[in-house]
């Protein structure tokens, strides 16, 4: 019997230390801080930018896919012209981008 207990003690000199074993964990957790995690963070921060600067006479992009140009903008809501006699009213934040100047729609 104290011939097993030694020869697990023995067994267990040769092994790494505890905190070795969290190793991958962090190798994981920084891949994905550098794969994922930060190139959003940078996406959203340049997206908050675009939506800061509007202004009227931009021509933009919402999330829902309507194309139209700035006619008002307040702190919450910007109002888009769509056309002729179609005026919308849309959260900021739903702007997706913002057109160069320019650009013509595919249907015209």
């Amino acid at each position: 019997m104290i011939d097993i207990l030694a020869a697990a003690g023995a067994a267990g000199a040769g092994a790494p230390p505890g905190w070795v074993q969290f190793l991958p964990i962090i190798g994981m957790v920084l891949i994905f801080w550098f794969l994922i995690i930060r190139p959003q963070m940078k996406r959203q921060k340049e997206h908050q930018q675009k939506v800061a600067a509007l202004k009227k006479g931009d021509q933009v992009v919402t999330a829902g896919g309507l194309v139209g140009k700035v006619v008002k903008v307040d702190d919450t809501f910007v109002e888009l012209d769509l056309g002729p006699n179609v005026r919308v009213k849309a959260i900021k934040q739903t702007i997706g981008d913002v057109m160069l100047p320019g650009g013509t729609p595919a249907n015209d």
